[in-house]
């Protein structure tokens, strides 16, 4: 029952309308189920889908945005700039 509720969720986030949509339904499925993966229960799924749809939500928003590009420093903050040129 588990695959079939997992299987769902995943069509219904590639199904999305935007960009941000997919990213944050991908980002949500993946960390429900790495998180209840983690912590076998119910609690560590709702904070991994939270964290899972907040990330992709990101990361999808900034494919909408011609001319930015997501990047990463070494501390691991993430931030939105504009890409290189040519890119």
């Amino acid at each position: 029952m588990k695959k079939v509720i997992a299987l769902v969720l995943i069509g219904l986030a590639v199904a999305s309308c935007t960009q941000t949509e997919k990213g944050a339904g991908i980002g949500a499925v993946s960390g429900a189920i790495i998180g209840g993966a983690i912590t076998g229960d119910v609690r560590g799924a709702a904070v991994g889908a939270a964290i899972g749809g907040v990330s992709g939500a990101v990361i999808g928003s900034v494919s909408e945005q011609p001319g930015q590009c997501y990047y990463r420093d070494r501390y691991g903050r993430r931030y939105i700039d504009r890409c290189p040129s040519g890119y």
